[in-house]
């Protein structure tokens, strides 16, 4: 794993889980993507701050899928091997502004005390 903004590894390894299912749900939120997709817009979009391995993103996209909050299915196309997409389900969508709102409640919290007058 990537040192993540700049904090220790075990510092870093307990935020990504605490964010994971955050970060998948909204990523699958507006369209169906595949699991190497997802790997690698979380890798894009954070600057190459937020990495996940195969083996830490498979498990937790079963996990969320086993929870209902995802649902996954197979598909092939011509000159390309089967892929498993997932999309949110009505559960995941109530789960993902559930942590939203936490995530925003927490961060504001969090600034308040360090004193990075973001909220």
């Amino acid at each position: 794993m990537k040192r993540l903004l700049g904090l220790s590894h075990t510092h870093a390894r307990e935020l990504k889980k605490g964010s994971a299912e955050l970060l998948i749900l909204s990523l699958v939120e507006t369209r169906a993507r595949h699991g190497y997709e997802l790997g690698k817009l979380i890798e894009q979009r954070s600057g190459g701050a937020i990495t996940f391995s195969a083996a830490a993103l498979y498990p937790l996209l079963y996990r969320l899928e086993k929870r209902g909050w995802i649902q996954g299915r197979w598909v092939e196309r011509a000159g390309q091997r089967r892929r498993r997409f997932y999309a949110l389900t009505p559960s995941g969508r109530r789960i993902l502004d559930e942590q939203r709102t936490t995530w925003r409640a927490f961060a504001a919290a969090i600034n308040r005390i360090a004193g990075t007058g973001e909220a």
